[in-house]
Protein backbone atom coordinates (compact mmCIF):
# COMPACT_ATOMS: atom_id res chain seq x y z
CA UNK A 1 0.00 0.00 0.00
CA UNK A 2 2.58 2.41 0.59
CA UNK A 3 4.72 1.83 -2.78
CA UNK A 4 1.03 2.75 -4.09
CA UNK A 5 0.67 5.40 -1.99
CA UNK A 6 4.43 6.60 -3.27
CA UNK A 7 3.69 6.37 -7.08
CA UNK A 8 0.44 8.32 -6.77
CA UNK A 9 2.12 10.88 -4.81
CA UNK A 10 4.98 11.27 -7.47
CA UNK A 11 2.66 11.32 -10.69
CA UNK A 12 0.09 14.16 -9.48
CA UNK A 13 1.07 17.95 -9.05
CA UNK A 14 2.41 19.35 -6.57
CA UNK A 15 0.34 21.84 -5.24
CA UNK A 16 2.82 24.88 -3.96
CA UNK A 17 3.12 26.51 -1.19
CA UNK A 18 1.66 29.43 -2.45
CA UNK A 19 -1.52 27.39 -2.29
CA UNK A 20 -2.52 27.51 -5.94
CA UNK A 21 -2.18 24.75 -8.70
CA UNK A 22 0.93 24.75 -10.63
CA UNK A 23 -0.54 24.54 -14.01
CA UNK A 24 -1.68 28.54 -12.74
CA UNK A 25 1.70 29.47 -12.79
CA UNK A 26 2.90 27.94 -16.49
CA UNK A 27 -1.12 29.39 -17.81
CA UNK A 28 0.11 32.85 -16.21
CA UNK A 29 3.51 32.62 -17.86
CA UNK A 30 2.12 31.65 -21.17
CA UNK A 31 -0.37 34.71 -20.99
CA UNK A 32 2.10 36.90 -20.15
CA UNK A 33 4.07 35.78 -23.11
CA UNK A 34 1.24 36.41 -25.54
CA UNK A 35 1.54 40.22 -24.27
CA UNK A 36 4.54 40.46 -26.42
CA UNK A 37 3.29 41.46 -29.22
CA UNK A 38 1.27 44.37 -28.79
CA UNK A 39 3.96 46.16 -25.78
CA UNK A 40 6.48 45.29 -29.05
CA UNK A 41 3.65 47.49 -30.81
CA UNK A 42 3.00 50.30 -28.38
CA UNK A 43 6.51 51.67 -28.94
CA UNK A 44 7.53 54.44 -30.56
CA UNK A 45 11.34 53.48 -30.90
CA UNK A 46 13.32 51.62 -33.09
CA UNK A 47 13.89 48.07 -32.60
CA UNK A 48 17.81 48.24 -31.27
CA UNK A 49 16.21 50.53 -28.49
CA UNK A 50 13.54 47.83 -27.49
CA UNK A 51 15.98 45.37 -27.75
CA UNK A 52 18.46 46.67 -26.10
CA UNK A 53 16.07 48.49 -23.04
CA UNK A 54 14.17 45.04 -22.98
CA UNK A 55 16.90 42.50 -22.07
CA UNK A 56 18.73 44.61 -20.32
CA UNK A 57 15.97 44.71 -17.60
CA UNK A 58 15.14 40.94 -17.95
CA UNK A 59 18.83 39.78 -17.40
CA UNK A 60 18.72 41.83 -14.64
CA UNK A 61 15.39 39.68 -13.46
CA UNK A 62 16.64 36.62 -14.34
CA UNK A 63 20.07 37.85 -12.47
CA UNK A 64 18.24 38.32 -9.18
CA UNK A 65 16.36 34.69 -9.28
CA UNK A 66 19.27 32.88 -10.12
CA UNK A 67 21.32 34.36 -7.53
CA UNK A 68 18.80 33.56 -4.95
CA UNK A 69 18.24 30.20 -6.14
CA UNK A 70 22.74 29.50 -5.86
CA UNK A 71 22.20 29.32 -9.62
CA UNK A 72 24.48 32.12 -10.83
CA UNK A 73 27.15 29.86 -12.42
CA UNK A 74 28.48 29.93 -16.02
CA UNK A 75 29.78 27.69 -18.05
CA UNK A 76 30.49 27.62 -21.97
CA UNK A 77 27.68 25.24 -23.18
CA UNK A 78 25.12 28.20 -21.55
CA UNK A 79 27.32 30.54 -23.53
CA UNK A 80 26.66 28.32 -26.42
CA UNK A 81 22.73 27.93 -26.28
CA UNK A 82 22.12 31.99 -24.97
CA UNK A 83 23.51 32.85 -28.43
CA UNK A 84 20.92 31.18 -29.89
CA UNK A 85 17.94 32.39 -27.69
CA UNK A 86 19.77 35.88 -28.07
CA UNK A 87 19.06 35.88 -31.72
CA UNK A 88 15.45 34.63 -31.02
CA UNK A 89 14.45 37.28 -29.22
CA UNK A 90 16.04 39.94 -31.35
CA UNK A 91 14.79 38.60 -34.74
CA UNK A 92 11.05 38.75 -32.79
CA UNK A 93 11.24 41.95 -31.85
CA UNK A 94 12.42 43.09 -35.33
CA UNK A 95 9.70 40.68 -37.41
CA UNK A 96 7.21 42.75 -34.84
CA UNK A 97 8.03 46.26 -36.00
CA UNK A 98 8.29 44.94 -39.55
CA UNK A 99 5.33 42.92 -39.97
CA UNK A 100 2.50 41.83 -38.54
CA UNK A 101 2.12 39.99 -34.85
CA UNK A 102 0.35 37.72 -36.21
CA UNK A 103 3.38 36.67 -39.35
CA UNK A 104 5.87 37.18 -36.45
CA UNK A 105 4.65 35.04 -33.69
CA UNK A 106 3.22 32.10 -36.44
CA UNK A 107 6.65 32.04 -37.70
CA UNK A 108 8.22 31.89 -34.40
CA UNK A 109 6.18 28.91 -33.77
CA UNK A 110 7.46 26.91 -36.40
CA UNK A 111 10.55 26.22 -34.07
CA UNK A 112 9.32 22.00 -33.71
CA UNK A 113 10.49 22.11 -37.43
CA UNK A 114 13.79 23.07 -36.80
CA UNK A 115 14.01 20.63 -33.79
CA UNK A 116 12.81 17.57 -35.94
CA UNK A 117 15.13 18.09 -38.62
CA UNK A 118 18.35 19.14 -36.13
CA UNK A 119 17.63 16.01 -33.30
CA UNK A 120 18.98 13.67 -35.43
CA UNK A 121 22.04 15.15 -35.88
CA UNK A 122 22.78 16.49 -32.64
CA UNK A 123 20.57 14.57 -29.98
CA UNK A 124 20.50 11.52 -31.91
CA UNK A 125 16.74 10.95 -31.93
CA UNK A 126 14.74 9.10 -34.85
CA UNK A 127 13.25 10.82 -37.61
CA UNK A 128 10.01 9.09 -37.67
CA UNK A 129 7.57 9.71 -40.97
CA UNK A 130 5.04 11.81 -39.07
CA UNK A 131 8.13 13.90 -38.48
CA UNK A 132 8.49 13.82 -42.33
CA UNK A 133 4.38 15.07 -42.32
CA UNK A 134 4.95 17.50 -39.82
CA UNK A 135 7.58 19.28 -41.54
CA UNK A 136 6.01 19.46 -44.64
CA UNK A 137 2.70 20.69 -43.50
CA UNK A 138 4.39 24.03 -41.35
CA UNK A 139 6.68 24.69 -44.70
CA UNK A 140 3.25 24.61 -46.17
CA UNK A 141 1.67 27.04 -43.92
CA UNK A 142 5.14 28.89 -44.15
CA UNK A 143 4.64 29.40 -47.78
CA UNK A 144 1.26 30.91 -47.39
CA UNK A 145 3.00 33.84 -45.26
CA UNK A 146 4.80 35.32 -48.84
CA UNK A 147 1.76 35.22 -50.52
CA UNK A 148 1.03 38.78 -49.74
CA UNK A 149 4.50 39.64 -48.98
CA UNK A 150 5.84 41.63 -51.91
CA UNK A 151 10.13 41.70 -52.15
CA UNK A 152 10.69 45.15 -50.88
CA UNK A 153 8.19 45.98 -49.33
CA UNK A 154 8.59 46.80 -45.86
CA UNK A 155 5.46 48.40 -44.73
CA UNK A 156 3.05 46.79 -41.44
CA UNK A 157 1.12 44.27 -43.28
CA UNK A 158 3.10 41.91 -45.66
CA UNK A 159 6.84 43.35 -44.93
CA UNK A 160 8.87 40.99 -46.36
CA UNK A 161 11.84 41.64 -44.31
CA UNK A 162 9.52 40.97 -40.97
CA UNK A 163 8.69 37.72 -42.68
CA UNK A 164 12.38 36.41 -43.10
CA UNK A 165 13.33 37.84 -39.20
CA UNK A 166 10.40 35.54 -38.21
CA UNK A 167 11.29 32.64 -40.04
CA UNK A 168 15.20 33.16 -38.61
CA UNK A 169 13.62 33.79 -35.02
CA UNK A 170 11.87 30.01 -35.48
CA UNK A 171 15.00 28.69 -36.82
CA UNK A 172 17.02 30.10 -33.64
CA UNK A 173 13.90 29.24 -31.14
CA UNK A 174 14.18 25.44 -32.46
CA UNK A 175 17.77 25.30 -32.36
CA UNK A 176 17.68 26.85 -28.73
CA UNK A 177 15.24 24.13 -27.66
CA UNK A 178 17.58 21.31 -29.36
CA UNK A 179 20.51 22.52 -27.22
CA UNK A 180 18.47 22.51 -24.13
CA UNK A 181 17.94 18.86 -24.46
CA UNK A 182 21.31 18.21 -24.80
CA UNK A 183 22.80 16.39 -22.20
CA UNK A 184 25.64 19.03 -21.31
CA UNK A 185 22.53 21.04 -20.42
CA UNK A 186 21.74 19.35 -17.43
CA UNK A 187 24.87 20.78 -15.89
CA UNK A 188 23.33 23.83 -15.10
CA UNK A 189 19.75 25.52 -14.74
CA UNK A 190 18.12 26.80 -17.79
CA UNK A 191 17.56 30.23 -17.19
CA UNK A 192 21.51 30.06 -17.61
CA UNK A 193 20.95 30.43 -20.96
CA UNK A 194 18.15 33.28 -20.70
CA UNK A 195 20.79 35.34 -18.86
CA UNK A 196 23.68 34.90 -21.03
CA UNK A 197 21.46 35.40 -24.15
CA UNK A 198 20.06 38.72 -22.93
CA UNK A 199 23.61 40.40 -22.01
CA UNK A 200 24.68 38.95 -25.69
CA UNK A 201 21.57 40.95 -26.91
CA UNK A 202 22.60 44.08 -24.83
CA UNK A 203 26.25 44.39 -25.83
CA UNK A 204 25.15 43.89 -29.48
CA UNK A 205 23.05 46.76 -29.54
CA UNK A 206 24.59 49.00 -28.17
CA UNK A 207 26.65 50.34 -31.32
CA UNK A 208 23.41 50.85 -32.66
CA UNK A 209 21.46 52.56 -29.73
CA UNK A 210 24.75 55.00 -29.24
CA UNK A 211 24.89 55.78 -33.15
CA UNK A 212 21.34 56.88 -33.50
CA UNK A 213 20.29 58.25 -29.61
CA UNK A 214 16.60 57.46 -29.00
CA UNK A 215 14.45 60.12 -27.43
CA UNK A 216 11.84 57.43 -25.62
CA UNK A 217 8.69 58.60 -24.54
CA UNK A 218 7.51 57.73 -21.43
CA UNK A 219 4.93 55.37 -22.71
CA UNK A 220 7.68 53.80 -24.63
CA UNK A 221 9.91 53.56 -21.07
CA UNK A 222 6.67 51.75 -19.28
CA UNK A 223 6.71 49.37 -22.51
CA UNK A 224 9.62 48.75 -22.25
CA UNK A 225 10.04 47.59 -18.63
CA UNK A 226 7.06 46.03 -18.14
CA UNK A 227 8.80 43.55 -21.80
CA UNK A 228 11.94 43.03 -19.79
CA UNK A 229 10.94 42.42 -15.89
CA UNK A 230 7.26 41.27 -16.41
CA UNK A 231 6.85 39.50 -20.08
CA UNK A 232 10.12 37.82 -20.23
CA UNK A 233 12.08 37.72 -16.74
CA UNK A 234 8.54 37.44 -14.31
CA UNK A 235 6.87 35.29 -17.04
CA UNK A 236 9.54 32.20 -17.27
CA UNK A 237 9.90 32.15 -13.47
CA UNK A 238 6.54 31.81 -13.05
CA UNK A 239 6.93 28.93 -16.38
CA UNK A 240 9.87 27.15 -14.29
CA UNK A 241 8.17 27.34 -11.08
CA UNK A 242 4.86 25.38 -12.39
CA UNK A 243 6.88 22.34 -14.34
CA UNK A 244 9.42 22.31 -11.42
CA UNK A 245 5.81 22.10 -8.91
CA UNK A 246 4.36 19.05 -11.33
CA UNK A 247 3.08 20.10 -14.90
CA UNK A 248 3.88 17.67 -17.10
CA UNK A 249 5.89 18.38 -20.46
CA UNK A 250 3.17 18.21 -22.76
CA UNK A 251 0.80 20.07 -20.64
CA UNK A 252 2.92 22.72 -20.47
CA UNK A 253 3.21 22.31 -24.47
CA UNK A 254 -0.22 22.13 -24.78
CA UNK A 255 -1.20 25.38 -22.32
CA UNK A 256 1.86 27.24 -24.63
CA UNK A 257 -0.42 27.22 -27.84
CA UNK A 258 -2.13 29.67 -26.12
CA UNK A 259 0.43 32.57 -26.96
CA UNK A 260 0.38 32.46 -31.05
CA UNK A 261 -3.17 32.26 -30.56
CA UNK A 262 -3.90 35.06 -28.17
CA UNK A 263 -0.72 37.53 -29.25
CA UNK A 264 -2.61 38.74 -32.45
CA UNK A 265 -5.77 38.97 -30.50
CA UNK A 266 -4.12 41.52 -28.29
CA UNK A 267 -2.67 43.39 -30.49
CA UNK A 268 -6.12 43.80 -32.88
CA UNK A 269 -7.83 44.62 -29.81
CA UNK A 270 -5.36 47.23 -28.23
CA UNK A 271 -3.53 48.28 -31.52
CA UNK A 272 -5.99 47.66 -33.99
CA UNK A 273 -3.49 45.50 -36.66
CA UNK A 274 -5.62 42.51 -37.89
CA UNK A 275 -3.42 39.69 -39.87
CA UNK A 276 -4.11 38.74 -43.55
CA UNK A 277 -6.55 35.87 -44.38
CA UNK A 278 -3.41 34.02 -45.89
CA UNK A 279 -1.65 34.48 -42.22
CA UNK A 280 -4.89 33.13 -40.63
CA UNK A 281 -4.87 30.41 -42.70
CA UNK A 282 -1.39 29.57 -42.80
CA UNK A 283 -1.07 29.90 -38.37
CA UNK A 284 -3.86 27.46 -38.88
CA UNK A 285 -1.88 25.18 -40.06
CA UNK A 286 1.44 25.24 -38.58
CA UNK A 287 -0.07 25.07 -35.10
CA UNK A 288 -2.84 22.38 -35.73
CA UNK A 289 0.31 20.44 -37.11
CA UNK A 290 2.50 21.16 -34.37
CA UNK A 291 -0.32 20.78 -31.59
CA UNK A 292 -0.95 17.28 -33.71
CA UNK A 293 2.41 15.84 -33.70
CA UNK A 294 2.97 16.83 -29.88
CA UNK A 295 -0.13 15.01 -28.71
CA UNK A 296 0.62 12.00 -31.04
CA UNK A 297 3.81 11.46 -30.41
CA UNK A 298 3.41 12.08 -26.44
CA UNK A 299 0.28 9.32 -26.99
CA UNK A 300 2.50 6.34 -28.76
CA UNK A 301 5.12 7.16 -25.90
CA UNK A 302 2.51 6.21 -23.42
CA UNK A 303 1.11 3.23 -25.03
CA UNK A 304 4.26 1.78 -25.68
CA UNK A 305 5.17 1.88 -22.19
CA UNK A 306 2.20 0.03 -20.94
CA UNK A 307 2.85 -3.54 -20.08
CA UNK A 308 2.34 -5.92 -23.04
CA UNK A 309 0.41 -9.07 -22.31
CA UNK A 310 2.01 -12.64 -22.09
Amino acid sequence: MKKDADLTKSTEPETPALGASPYLFVLAAVLLWSTGGVFIKLTTVDSFTVNFGRSLLAALTVAVYLYFKRALKFDLFSLFSGLFYAATLSTFVYANKHTTAANAIFLQYTAPVYILIAAPFFLKERFRATDLVTVAACIGGMSLFFLDAGIGNTGANGGFSGIIAGLISGCCFGLYFVTLRHPRALRHDPALSVLTGNLFIVVAMVPFVIADLPAPTANDLFAIGYLGVVQIGTAYILFTYGVAKGVRSLDASILGFFEPLLNPVWVFLFVGESPSNWAIVGGAIIISAVALHTVGRNYKSRFSKRPQPL
